[in-house]
Formats: structure tokens, sequence, C-alpha cells
């Protein structure tokens, strides 16, 4: 098993909702793809996020926000602490 490079996961995670979205040029969502590729782990995050998104509106009655000490807790928990917005 080889050493695998945690900062393209940290670079992805900067994109992925644009990603997901389709909102990055196509440079972008190339170099992406070939870490999806590569790295089972990153592949799994963004197929469980376009999984979500496309369950959300056949469960979702109403819109509600996640409390902002349940949304850091969960931040902290999946290591995000950086993307933690105040």
């Amino acid at each position: 098993m080889t050493d695998h490079d945690h900062s393209n996961c940290q670079f992805l995670l900067g994109y992925l909702s644009d990603y997901v979205d389709g909102d990055l040029n196509q440079d972008l969502c190339e170099e992406i793809g070939n870490h999806l590729a590569d790295c089972q782990d990153c592949h799994v995050v963004v197929d469980t996020l376009r999984k979500t998104i496309s369950l959300y509106p056949a469960v979702a009655t109403e819109q509600a926000e996640v409390p902002g000490l349940v949304r850091e807790r969960l931040f902290r928990t999946l290591n995000l602490e950086d993307y933690i917005h105040p």
C-alpha cells in the first residue's frame, strides 16, 4: 500500500460544492476527476454528497437550518475546522 497525499484531498474539499454543482472550469473539473479516480476516499465523499443532494428534496418538508453548534461539531468530527465560518 502506498502513502496517500492528503493535501490533494484538502484541495478537493475546498471545491467540492462547486464541483458537484458543475460550476468549475473544465481544467479544474478534469484535475478533480483525475484525483477522484485515484482516491477512493474522496470518490466516496463526492458520491455520498451527490446521493444526499438527490434524496434531500424527497424527504424535506420545510427548509431548516442546522444549528451553529451542531454544524461546528459535525465539521470538527469530519476534520473540516478550516471550513467553519464564524
